[in-house]
C-alpha cells in the first residue's frame, strides 16, 4: 500500500511582522535607490533639453569623456591579462606564499583610494622616490595619463582575478590534465579547455572591472591634478561644475555616469544569467 506524503506546510511570520518587515524593504530601497537616481535625472533635465545637451557637448566635457575613456581602455584590457594569468597561477600551481599573492591581490578593497593615489604621488612626483629620474628623462607620470592609468590599474587589479578565482578552483585541473595527457600544448589548453570554462565570470569581471575604471575618484583626484581639459575625468568634471554652482551641467555629466552603473547592472545581470543557463546545461542529469 503507498503512503501519500502530505506537503509540509512553510512557516509563515504573522502578518503583524510580515508587514512592517516589507514595507520597511521597500522604503529603504526607494530611499537609498530609486530617489537618488531619479534626482539625478530630473535635475539634469530641469532646464530643458537644450541645457543638457549643452553641458554634454561642451568642449571640457567632451575632453573628460574621451580622457575617461582612454584610461579605461588602458587599464581595463591589462587587469583583464593580469587577472586572467594570476587565477591561472593560483589555481591551476601549488607554491609557496600562495596566500600572500591573494592577500596582496585583496590589498585595494580595504585601502582608501586616496591612500593609493597619494601613495604614487609619493613614488613619481617631483619630489617622490623617482621623480628626480623621471624629470631628467623628461616623463611625466603625476599630472598626466600615466599617473592616472597606474592609480586605476590599482584600484580595479582585484575584480578580475576574483571572479575567476573561485570558479576556477571549483572546477578543479581535471580537465586540463587530461587534455595535457593527450599531447595538447599549453596554448591550446588555454583556448579550448580553460577560457570555455570560464568565459563567463571573465566578462563579469570585465565588466566591473571597466564601471570602476570609469567612476573612479578619489585615487584619480590625487594624480591628476585638476587641469581642465587636460587630465580631468567625468567624475571629476562633475565636482568641479558642483563647485561652481553649475547644478544643472553637473547633473548632466552625472546623468551619464548613472547610465553607466545601469548599464554595468544590465550586462552583470545578463552575463550571469547565462552562466547559470550553460552551467545547468552542462551538469549531469
Amino acid at each position: 500500500m503507498s503512503v501519500v506524503h502530505k506537503p509540509s506546510r512553510v512557516l509563515i511570520e504573522p502578518w503583524w511582522i510580515r508587514w512592517p518587515l516589507i514595507a520597511m524593504a521597500v522604503l529603504l530601497f526607494f530611499a537609498i535607490l530609486v530617489a537618488p537616481l531619479l534626482t539625478i535625472f530630473m535635475s539634469a533635465f530641469e532646464q530643458g533639453w537644450w541645457v543638457y545637451l549643452a553641458a554634454i557637448a561642451d568642449p571640457e566635457a567632451w575632453s573628460a569623456i574621451r580622457l575617461t575613456l582612454s584610461v579605461a581602455l588602458i587599464a581595463v584590457p591589462l587587469n583583464t591579462l593580469f587577472g586572467v594569468l594570476s587565477a591561472w597561477a593560483i589555481t591551476k600551481f601549488d607554491f609557496r606564499g600562495k596566500d600572500m599573492v591573494l592577500t596582496l591581490i585583496d590589498l585595494p578593497f580595504s585601502v582608501s583610494p586616496v591612500v593609493a593615489g597619494l601613495m604614487f604621488v609619493l613614488l613619481f612626483g617631483a619630489h617622490g622616490w623617482f621623480g628626480h629620474w623621471l624629470v631628467e628623462q623628461d616623463i611625466r607620470v603625476i599630472f598626466a595619463l600615466p599617473g592616472m592609468v597606474l592609480a586605476t590599474l590599482f584600484i580595479t587589479l582585484p575584480y578580475v582575478v576574483r571572479e575567476l578565482v573561485p570558479l576556477m578552483q571549483a572546477q578543479g585541473r581535471d580537465e586540463e590534465e587530461a587534455a595535457m595527457s593527450l599531447g595538447a600544448s599549453g596554448w591550446k589548453l588555454f583556448w579550448r579547455v580553460t577560457l570555455p570554462n570560464i568565459k563567463w565570470a571573465l566578462f563579469n569581471g570585465i565588466i566591473l572591472c571597466n564601471a570602476r575604471a570609469m567612476g573612479e575618484f578619489g585615487a584619480v583626484s590625487v594624480v591628476s591634478g585638476h587641469i581642465r581639459g587636460e587630465t580631468n575625468t567625468l567624475p571629476l568634471h562633475v565636482e568641479i561644475l558642483h563647485n561652481e554652482y553649475q547644478f544643472s551641467a553637473a547633473f548632466a555629466c552625472a546623468s551619464l555616469l548613472t547610465v553607466l552603473a545601469l548599464l554595468t547592472l544590465l550586462l552583470t545581470t545578463m552575463v550571469e544569467s547565462r552562466r547559470q543557463r550553460s552551467e545547468a546545461v552542462a551538469a549531469p542529469i
